[in-house]
C-alpha cells in the first residue's frame, strides 16, 4: 500500500511527514515553493515534542506518478481545486483506488464518488499551519490529529480500517465513523468562523458575527432535515489525546483561510463553507445573510491581497448595511 498526499499544505504536510517517518510508502503532490523545498531539503514539521524533517518523493502533477491498484489517494487540498485534482487523477488512468477526502467543508464526496468508485470521508480535527514553503507546525499533542473516518454516503469498510490503522501508527488518532457526513456538518458546522476571522482575525471566532452565521445554519440544517454531531463539545479523546501544545517561535495564524490569505495564495475555501450554508439556504428557502456577505467579503479580500484580520469590527457593520441595502 502506497499514501499519495494530493496537496502538501498543513494537513497534507503533516500526514506526509508522519507516515513517511512511520515506515509508509508516500509520494506527495505538491505546488510552488512548497514543492521546490521539499525536493530539495525536505519537509520540516514543527511540533510541541520538537522538530522532524522527512524526506519522500514528491511531484507537481499527477502525470508523474504510476498509479498502482492498491495505493489510496488522500486529498488535502482546498474544495476549490478538488475538481481539477480529480479530473487529473481520471486522466492518469485512476479508477478503483480508494479516495479519502480529507477536507473541511460537505462537497468534496460528492464529487468524488462522481468520477471514482471507492470515496472515504474524514472529520478533520488537527490543529495546525502553513505559512512558510517547506515547513508546516502542528500544534496537537500527544497525537498530533484525531479524524472520524468513513465510506461515502455512510458505513465503513475494510479500506476505512486500513486507513486509521496506517495513521493510528504514525502518531494520530483515527476511528472509523458509521455516518463520518453528520460529523462533517458537524464541522463545517465550526468552520463558519473561518470567514469570519478571515476578516476580523481570529478573536471574531466566537464572537456575535460567528453566533450569528451558525444561528442561520442551524436554521438551514433544521430545514433541510441534515442531522450534525455536535463536534464542539466536550470530546473525551480529544481531551485524553489531543491538546494543543506550545511550539517555540511558532505562531498559529488563524484558520485554514486566514492562513491563505496571509500567504497570498490567491483563492480561499469560504465558498465552500459559509458558502455552503448560503446554498443550502437558497435550496431551501431559509435568509442566510451573514454567511452569504463573508462568503462575498472573503472573495473581496483575495482580490485585494489583504491579510486575515485587516478590518475592523466597525467596518464590517458598514459593509454588511451596504450589502444588505
Amino acid at each position: 500500500m502506497r499514501f499519495i498526499i494530493y496537496g502538501t499544505g498543513a494537513i497534507g504536510g503533516a500526514l506526509a511527514a508522519r507516515l513517511t517517518l512511520s515506515g509508509f510508502d508516500v509520494v506527495a503532490i505538491a505546488r510552488g515553493a512548497m514543492l521546490d523545498v521539499i525536493k530539495a531539503d525536505g519537509l520540516r514539521l514543527r511540533t510541541p515534542d520538537g522538530d522532524l524533517t522527512a524526506q519522500f518523493p514528491v511531484v507537481a502533477h499527477p502525470r508523474e506518478i504510476q498509479f498502482q491498484p492498491d495505493d489510496v489517494i488522500l486529498l488535502t487540498m482546498k474544495s476549490q481545486d478538488t475538481r481539477n485534482a480529480l479530473e487529473a487523477l481520471r486522466a492518469e488512468g485512476v479508477r478503483r483506488q480508494t479516495i479519502v477526502c480529507m477536507q473541511n467543508g460537505v462537497a468534496n464526496e460528492p464529487l468524488a464518488l462522481r468520477y471514482f468508485d471507492t470515496v472515504l470521508g474524514a472529520v478533520v480535527m488537527m490543529p495546525a499551519t502553513y505559512i512558510a514553503a517547506g515547513e508546516v507546525t502542528a500544534f496537537g499533542t500527544p497525537k498530533h490529529g484525531l479524524f472520524d473516518i468513513g465510506c461515502y454516503p455512510s458505513g465503513t469498510s475494510g479500506a476505512v480500517d486500513t486507513v486509521c490503522a496506517a495513521l493510528n501508527a504514525s502518531g494520530f488518532a483515527a476511528y472509523a465513523h458509521e455516518d463520518v457526513m453528520r460529523g462533517k456538518y458537524g464541522k463545517l458546522f465550526l468552520n463558519l468562523a473561518n470567514g469570519i476571522d478571515s476578516a476580523l482575525g481570529a478573536e471574531a471566532r466566537d464572537g456575535p458575527w460567528a453566533q450569528k452565521a451558525r444561528d442561520e445554519a442551524r436554521a438551514v440544517y433544521t430545514k433541510a432535515g441534515i442531522a450534525f454531531d455536535d463536534v464542539g463539545a466536550a470530546d473525551p479523546r480529544r481531551e485524553a489525546l489531543m491538546q494543543l501544545g506550545e511550539v517555540p517561535g511558532a505562531a498559529r495564524v488563524g484558520s485554514s483561510a486566514a492562513q491563505s490569505l496571509e500567504r497570498g495564495a490567491g483563492s480561499i475555501e469560504v465558498d465552500y463553507l459559509n458558502g455552503e450554508i448560503a446554498w443550502l439556504g437558497r435550496l431551501h428557502g431559509v435568509p442566510t445573510p451573514v454567511n452569504a456577505f463573508f462568503t462575498d467579503l472573503a472573495q473581496k479580500l483575495v482580490v485585494a491581497g489583504k491579510p486575515p484580520g485587516s478590518l475592523s469590527d466597525a467596518e464590517v457593520e458598514r459593509a454588511f448595511a451596504e450589502w444588505s441595502a
